[in-house]
């Protein structure tokens, strides 16, 4: 070949080359533009940008260390933030909560039933967004023409997780923001340094390390039958009510604080450990009897961590003593684990949303029908019944007029079209709750009955109500600080031919942790001798259990029951 044609051919090979490496350079800088894009719509302000900044290196050093091809790094990295900001929107969207880092921790074959159920396209969405992925990716890894040395991806990983630390410990994360929108990827990030720093120091769950006391080997063969016989006992989890009233300028119906006394006259305070929506934190506490602030950042999780663990509660005490246990529940049983969480903690017979035959969101006259059919059926058996039976009316949202027909009458309130409509639904379930007693009345007539109902949660809509002056991050705030006006619902003991046996433990306000000893002490059953320890816990604390003595009696608690074997795996 001629000199000057081989020398014109390998210019015009430089040329093409450096157009080759010229697109690619584009597009690595239009993927880590892309992510910026999204950084300045979901992230709000300084601290989560730099969050978000700081996981983005994170995620692309990591990559650099694995592929060393940048290109390819910045597309995988883009592909797992668009992941986590569609599923912390799907998260927000049914559980009112964002995806953070302990979601990775712990997934469970629940959790992926309970996505596929309610979501049903999402394996095909998923499996045809890899297909596309799958080809890009490669494309990528063989027409990179960039590497990075090792040394310098080790360097960039190594400042961005420092960046990440150090950002944390000077604005630590609050729990709390995870009930918000946006900040999807700064929230992760961060929730990830904390996490890992709770479970390295103290672990899962919070337990003296060791205590000398010992207790008892449950008496099985001990009478659990008093001279009057056991009761039934009917807990109704009263979704998402309290006594608005007290919220300052809010107009209520008639009577209305009626509903929350009980058959002695009395207005009784549950404190609960949720805020705004968590039902299952209020879950934990009445069938376990147990703190959820002993999980720390994992308390989120608590029913998906205790499922086959924690085997103590309310429900097994009762079993001791002859009694059938049920539980009527309103939505899946894989939702956060509930069915193996339940029946971990004693629940024989566990009824979803879908052997029920609910239809999306019933009256709670559905599930009080639901209870005394099962009441009728378990005549026979001549054994005494617990049942946790949920409601769901008064659950969210409220920007809709549910069955009007069950009000005739009904007239707005002037609170506001949400508040007056949850009042309405209120007066559904009180008007449900009459029928319910009515009916155990005249169908069960020479049968015992203890009730006892409270409120899981105050309403999201509650929380503005009870201090105007408050905006979104100073509410966030005073959630992080366990705001007593937030936390306090009401629980009311009702009976149906049966006077309860002791009701000292029924103090005016009361942890939620404690109802089932109140429970057991009105029902006149026998306490095992975890329980018996627990009753001495609220005498020494006046009905406060995991804030007394910040939180050393429940730590050794703990330990007492993990001693016992009533705690396993933590």
């Amino acid at each position: 070949m001629p000199p000057a044609i081989q020398s014109l051919a390998t210019r015009l090979g430089l040329a093409a080359a450096f157009r080759y490496d010229a697109r690619v350079t584009t597009l690595i800088l239009a993927l880590h533009a892309f992510a910026l894009g999204l950084m300045f719509t979901f992230e709000l302000d300084l601290v989560s940008k730099l969050g978000f900044l700081f996981a983005w290196g994170v995620l692309n050093f990591t990559f650099l260390l694995v592929f060393r091809r940048p290109g390819l790094a910045a597309a995988t990295s883009l592909t797992l933030i668009g992941v986590l900001i569609l599923l912390s929107r799907l998260k927000k969207d049914t559980l009112f909560m964002t995806v953070n880092f302990v979601d990775v921790m712990i997934i469970d074959w629940d959790t992926l039933a309970f996505l596929y159920t309610i979501f049903p396209r999402l394996w095909l969405y998923s499996s045809i967004a890899a297909l596309v992925a799958a080809p890009v990716l490669v494309m990528l890894w063989w027409y990179d023409p960039f590497r990075v040395r090792l040394r310098s991806a080790l360097a960039g990983l190594a400042l961005s997780v420092l960046g990440l630390v150090g950002l944390v410990w000077a604005n630590p994360s609050d729990p709390y923001n995870e009930f918000y929108g946006n900040e999807y990827v700064s929230k992760f990030a961060r929730s990830g340094v904390s996490a890992i720093h709770e479970y390295v120091t103290r672990g899962v769950f919070e337990a003296d390390s060791h205590v000398v006391d010992r207790l008892k080997t449950p008496a099985l063969a001990e009478s659990c039958t008093p001279a009057g016989g056991l009761p039934h006992i009917v807990m109704i989890f009263d979704e998402s009510s309290f006594d608005l009233s007290v919220a300052p300028n809010v107009k209520v119906p008639n009577d209305y604080q009626s509903h929350f006394k009980s058959f002695d006259g009395k207005s009784r305070k549950l404190v609960v450990e949720g805020i705004n929506g968590p039902s299952w934190l209020t879950e934990y506490n009445v069938l376990t009897g147990l703190s959820t602030k002993s999980y720390g950042r994992f308390a989120d999780f608590v029913t998906r961590i205790a499922s086959g663990r924690v085997e103590r509660g309310l429900p097994y005490n009762l079993r001791h003593c002859g009694y059938k246990t049920f539980s009527l529940y309103p939505f899946m049983g894989a939702f956060l684990s509930a069915r193996n969480f339940q029946n971990t903690a004693g629940i024989e017979n566990f009824l979803d949303s879908k052997a029920l035959g609910a239809k999306g969101l019933e009256a709670d006259a559905f599930y009080f029908n639901a209870a005394t059919d099962i009441i009728a059926k378990e005549r026979s058996s001549k054994s005494p019944l617990f049942m946790m039976v949920y409601t769901a009316a008064n659950h969210f949202p409220w920007d809709f007029r549910f069955r009007p027909l069950l009000t005739p009458g009904w007239k707005a309130l002037g609170n506001g079209s949400e508040v007056d409509e949850y009042l309405r639904r209120q007066q559904i379930s009180r008007n449900d709750y009459a029928d319910l007693k009515d009916r155990l009345k005249r169908n069960f007539p020479d049968e015992k009955f203890l009730i006892v109902r409270f409120g899981d949660h105050q309403p999201s809509i509650a929380s503005p109500l009870m201090d105007p002056s408050l905006d979104e991050t100073a509410l966030s705030r005073r959630f992080a600080a366990g705001d007593p006006r937030f936390l306090k619902t009401y629980y009311a003991i009702d009976t149906i031919n049966y006077k309860p046996a002791d009701l000292s433990p029924a103090l005016d306000t009361l942890d939620a942790a404690y109802l089932p000893l109140v429970v057991l002490e009105a029902a006149g059953v026998p306490l095992d001798p975890s329980f018996a320890e627990q009753k001495k816990i609220l005498q020494r604390c006046g009905g406060v259990f995991y804030r007394c003595r910040n939180g050393a009696e429940a730590s050794r608690f703990n330990r007492l029951l993990i001693d016992a074997g009533m705690i396993k795996g933590m």
